[in-house]
């Protein structure tokens, strides 16, 4: 009898048990839709743009169609060996310094020997920065200046993408006393590993939005309207502006060379963040990402879709 019993017991834990995760599952289901909002998107560029083209090593010499180096090459040895080639220890140490000189040389025209890539520059000197900002809800007037920008920003160019990233941290440092939370982080990675990270940080925030409502990416204009995004689950908030309610701007690049962005505990340091991104200037600049949420007028983004989706924003 006690044996049933404790079978009985047993059974209506795993029955409990089972029904605690449905639950849990359905309810995190829920929390994530419904954290999703709109989102707009301005950038481009790319790790591997043809106009970051090789750049050959400066200095002059003869360079015949052979590709032999210029000093003391092959077109210099060779009129000794008219004399029989002698001249003893002398014509040795000339030989062995030309022989030298073109592999070097070879070498460098490979991109071995002078550390530069088939871009122009050396793959360790590549960095990826974010900066991440939350503002109250009542920041209206940020929306539609990133609005504006996408509409009339050239994405295609370098210069347009350096502009794009200056205006866009530029609205953002105008309105301080929006500021409610904020993060910055920053690595120094290879060419490779640092386009990787690049896209991975991006795919992480546009994952975020129901979809792009509005986007700017290397001069292809889109636009969607709001009735279009999935309503079920996940639908736009119809909700009035209040004080809890925020809207989540994100700035996110490649550039060329260091770029070391403060932790953010304070105003000060989130400032400090902004004004370095924003910076970086189309010499350097890769690639560029400024996205926000939400972008459709009247959706909103609540304090529990920021503690759901930005768990890494700090209060400023």
């Amino acid at each position: 009898m006690s044996q049933k019993m404790r079978f009985d017991y047993k059974s209506f834990g795993k029955i409990l048990f089972a029904l605690g995760l449905i639950v849990a599952l359905a309810f995190g289901d829920a929390s994530q839709a419904l954290a999703a909002r709109s989102g707009g998107r301005i950038g481009g560029g790319s790790f591997r743009s043809p106009s970051r083209s090789y750049r050959a090593p400066s200095g002059g010499g003869y360079r015949s169609p052979g590709g032999f180096g210029g000093g003391f090459g092959f077109p210099f040895i060779i009129p000794f060996f008219g004399f029989g080639g002698g001249f003893g220890g002398l014509f040795t140490i000339l030989m062995f310094l030309a022989i030298a000189n073109f592999l070097v040389k070879s070498f460098r025209s490979a991109g071995v020997g002078a550390g530069d890539s088939e871009y122009g520059y050396s793959p360790s000197t590549i960095s990826v920065g974010k900066v991440q900002v939350g503002l109250l809800a009542n920041a209206r007037n940020l929306q539609k200046e990133l609005d504006e920008l996408a509409y009339k920003a050239d994405t295609g160019t370098a210069s347009g993408r350096a502009m794009v990233l200056q205006e866009a941290t530029l609205a953002l440092l105008r309105h301080p006393e929006y500021w409610v939370y904020g993060a910055a982080e920053s690595y120094q990675a290879g060419v490779d590993s640092a386009e990787a990270k690049f896209n991975q940080l991006a795919l992480t925030e546009r994952s975020k939005f129901i979809g792009e409502t509005l986007s700017n990416v290397n001069s292809q204009l889109k636009q969607a309207s709001p009735a279009t995004l999935p309503q079920e689950g996940g639908q736009l908030a119809e909700l009035p502006d209040s004080s809890g309610d925020y809207i989540i701007v994100t700035v996110l690049v490649g550039a060329e060379g260091q770029l070391k962005l403060p932790q953010i505990n304070d105003t000060a340091n989130l400032r400090k963040a902004l004004q370095d991104i924003g910076g970086v200037g189309s010499d350097r600049l890769l690639a560029v990402e400024i996205l926000w949420t939400p972008q459709a007028e009247g959706d909103t983004l609540t304090t529990d879709d920021i503690l759901a989706n930005y768990p890494n924003l700090k209060l400023v």
